[in-house]
C-alpha cells in the first residue's frame, strides 16, 4: 500500500492562491488514481478532486471547479492541488488519497495525515 505525505498548507487571504503537494512512496504510484479530500470543523470529509493514473483525466467537485487544478508527476511520485481564488469556505484540513478510480470518491482507501488550509476574509 502506498504511503502519502501532504505539504503546502497555510494561512492565506481570500482571493489568494496556494499549492498543495503530496509525496507518495512505492514504485507502483502510476497504478493509483489519486485524489484530494477536505474536512472542515464539524463537517464530514468531502471529495475535492481526482486524477487518473496517467494524469490524463481529472474530476472535480462543483464547489472547486474552475478554481482548483489537480495534477501529478509520476516520475516524482507526486500529486498536486493548485488552488486559486480561495474563499473562506475553502478552509479545511486537506487530505491526499489513493484509490482505484479517480472519479469515484468511495473508491479511495489510503490517506495521508492532512494539511491545514485556512483562508481569512
Amino acid at each position: 500500500q502506498v504511503q502519502l505525505v501532504e505539504s503546502g498548507g497555510g494561512l492565506v487571504q481570500a482571493g489568494d492562491s496556494l499549492r498543495l503537494s503530496c509525496a507518495a512512496s512505492g514504485r507502483t504510484f502510476r497504478m493509483y488514481a489519486m485524489g484530494w479530500f477536505r474536512q472542515a470543523p464539524g463537517k464530514e470529509r468531502d471529495f475535492v478532486a481526482g486524477i487518473s493514473g496517467s494524469g490524463g483525466s481529472t474530476y472535480y467537485a462543483d464547489s472547486v471547479k474552475g478554481r482548483f487544478t489537480c495534477s501529478r508527476d509520476n516520475a516524482k511520485n507526486s500529486v498536486f492541488l493548485q488552488m486559486n481564488s480561495l474563499k473562506p469556505e475553502d478552509t479545511a484540513v486537506y487530505y491526499c488519497a489513493a484509490g482505484s478510480r479517480y472519479d469515484a470518491p468511495e473508491k479511495y482507501n489510503c490517506w495521508g495525515q492532512g494539511t491545514q488550509v485556512t483562508v481569512s476574509s
